[in-house]
């Protein structure tokens, strides 16, 4: 990465500010601004998140936002209600209380005196949830929005229910807010309150795995927050970015196809990471072309990125199946609209004998599917962070437990953009079952590349707000969805279509084992085909940022999946290590560290035996304060319910200061 130094204009940075709301909590800010700003206001950049400004994100931030205050604007980094070092407690993501907050702390920044009146929004992940959320409720000051690895469908195409299934990383993601509910705000900058502010978290956070659990179909719940309920609340012009390894791409093309005001959308071959630090790589000059976006919106010059087609995307070429990828082939290309006129939708239909075919006729029959629970142990995280493990690795194995249906070797490379969708006709013998359809690229030696994948709890076969049970023997025809994707099949490979009725641990199972009978001969798969041989565009120049931050590693980040099944029992065992290093910042003299361990089984026939447990381990210290903190979620069912088991530990100064324990008991709903 270049490393912008000096920078091109002086900037002035402020640690912390409190920025008051009407009912009297106060927020605590970072802010970096041009020098002289006060009497020569410029517009500015609003990152509005939960994840600690002085410590856990200072070192992203301190690469991104002094770039951008160089170029002229005001960057205001702020922490949400309860979080980090500003007052109050957060009792669940997107709150009506944060959405509120957001819209007071536009109308506070547009007031300033170094603020020109306008104010755009960038984030990735909940910033760029929160971002799109904001928009839609149009708070006169926000001009424009850059929203990353975000969602307009908090519950069919976020961390929760993917196609009306439970994820694990439904599990995993409320553990990572648990844990991180648990951090004080630092005294340096709030002086005694600390305690007060500490315990009220402590106390008052709650178990948002309950909560969300609650809520197993797409009721006001989740529909709160989702601007797919309504696009045209936004009016303003947004940049839609996300990359194929993400768990959030797909909402870039609904984004792109459905906001009626100026929209971009982007798309690399990214984990869940900013597009400067991407990986898989190639990384690029993101901050540039943020730069462009705002300078376009926010200063009104005329920088030509509307007359550039409005979707981008990462062609991929093959790649052998592995579990993580420094860097990725392929090239860009561009699409002049979504849906693309370049798109033909090709349907291939499936043979008994096991064929996948565009263009010849094939045997009909049914084909029956029970697959062993460990059938999804190769799928990985269902949003990748780039880290050792967490992409999908040979399918083969799961191969092996799933029904498939394979090309002959292609005679030319077949380029597909876009969504695949299944149309699957069948019968179950149980009321309650799951379907998951992976798409997957087989080399002439066999190895196999999953390219996508779909899933469908299939009670919720007519929408997800009013699920309803299967009858035993009776036949239907579903519609399963898979997830966006650029990718090149070459010369030579054969395309796969793997149907299974599990995929744990990326998805928990039905409650009883269920066997699928799949009628081939009414059941299509169909995929985006490019109608041309994709032309490359230009490429991007190499990532810039700024200076990075001065800090250095006690403890170096790690992370590590380790697999394993019992030879007694069969029972799959997937253990997740995450170390984000122990990091000590030289300015602050702080050092924070947190640990998560995830562990996911179950018996390869007994889908009430799945289990999952998360614990994460916190500490921060500085000059004799120390702060440790742990929770533990445990997650565990039967036929008809979940179980959650959590537990929260806080030690100051290595004496115990809190302990909680929840032990609740959640009707399953069609799940």
């Amino acid at each position: 990465m270049k490393i912008d130094h000096p920078l091109p204009a002086a900037i002035r940075e402020i640690e912390h500010l409190e920025i008051p709301m009407p009912d009297g909590t106060r927020l605590a800010a970072r802010i970096w601004m041009p020098e002289g700003a006060e009497t020569q206001p410029v517009p500015a950049i609003l990152e509005y998140i939960p994840y600690r400004k002085n410590d856990k994100t200072l070192e992203r931030d301190h690469a991104r936002a002094p770039w951008l205050a160089a170029r002229g604007y005001a960057y205001v980094r702020v922490d949400l209600r309860g979080t980090g070092e500003s007052e109050g407690v957060m009792t669940d993501e997107y709150t009506e209380t944060e959405l509120q907050d957001g819209c007071d702390v536009i109308a506070w920044i547009a007031d300033q005196a170094w603020c020109e009146g306008g104010v755009g929004i960038v984030g990735i992940s909940w910033g760029g949830f929160n971002g799109l959320q904001l928009a839609a409720l149009q708070p006169p000051a926000l001009k424009a929005v850059v929203s990353i690895s975000s969602t307009d469908d908090r519950y069919a195409d976020d961390v929760h229910y993917m196609g009306g299934t439970l994820l694990c990383d439904h599990l995993s993601w409320a553990s990572v807010m648990f844990g991180i509910n648990t951090l004080p705000p630092d005294p340096v900058h709030v002086g005694e309150r600390w305690r007060d502010m500490w315990k009220a978290r402590l106390k008052g956070s709650g178990l948002w795995l309950k909560n969300w659990l609650e809520h197993q179909t797409r009721d006001d719940f989740w529909k709160h927050g989702s601007i797919c309920e309504d696009y045209s609340d936004i009016k303003i012009p947004v940049y839609a970015v996300s990359g194929w390894a993400d768990g959030y791409c797909r909402s870039v093309f609904r984004l792109v196809e459905n906001l009626k005001g100026p929209v971009k959308g982007f798309v690399g071959p990214w984990a869940h990471r900013y597009p400067h630090v991407g990986e898989p790589g190639p990384a690029i000059d993101w901050l540039s072309e943020e730069t462009r976006w705002w300078d376009q919106w926010l200063k009104g010059i005329d920088t030509g990125i509307m007359n550039e087609p409005p979707l981008r995307v990462f062609l991929q070429d093959h790649a052998r199946p592995a579990t993580h990828y420094p860097q990725r082939d392929g090239h860009w290309i561009t699409e002049p609209a979504w849906p693309s006129p370049n798109i033909i939708r090709t349907d291939f239909t499936l043979g008994s004998d096991g064929r996948l075919s565009a263009n010849c006729d094939l045997p009909d029959g049914q084909l029956a599917i029970a697959s062993p629970l460990w059938v999804g142990r190769h799928g990985g995280k269902w949003c990748s962070y780039a880290h050792p493990g967490d992409q999908p690795g040979d399918q083969r194995r799961d191969d092996a437990g799933s029904l498939t249906f394979d090309t002959a070797p292609l005679p030319e490379p077949l380029h597909m953009v876009g969504d695949q969708i299944l149309t699957l006709s069948f019968t179950a013998d149980s009321p309650v079952a799951q379907v998951a359809v992976r798409l997957v690229d087989v080399a002439p030696d066999g190895a196999a590349t999953r390219v996508s994948y779909g899933l469908l709890n299939l009670t919720h076969r007519d929408g997800h707000e009013h699920p309803e049970p299967l009858t035993p023997g009776q036949t239907y025809t579903v519609h399963v969805p898979m997830k966006h994707v650029a990718q090149t099949f070459r010369a030579g490979h054969r395309i796969r279509l793997s149907l299974s009725t599990s995929y744990f641990p990326l998805a928990w199972p039905a409650p009883a084992p269920v066997t699928l009978h799949v009628d081939t001969a009414q059941t299509t798969l169909t995929l985006p085909l490019r109608s041309d041989t994709p032309e490359a565009e230009p490429t991007f120049a190499a990532p810039r940022a700024g200076m990075p931050l001065d800090q250095s590693f006690v403890t170096p980040p790690q992370s590590e999946w380790i697999m394993s099944e019992d030879a007694d029992t069969g029972r799959l065992v997937v253990e997740v290590r995450d170390h984000e290093g122990a990091a000590h910042i030289t300015e602050h003299g702080i050092t924070h560290s947190a640990e998560g361990i995830e562990r996911y089984s179950v018996l390869p026939d007994d889908p009430a035996s799945a289990e999952g447990e998360v614990t994460w381990t916190h500490e921060m210290r500085r000059d004799g304060w120390e702060i440790r903190t742990e929770t533990t979620t445990r997650l565990t069912c039967t036929v008809s319910e979940f179980r959650v088991a959590a537990h929260l530990l806080a030690w100051q100064d290595g004496t115990l200061v809190h302990e909680d324990n929840w032990d609740e008991v959640i009707p399953r709903n069609g799940l």
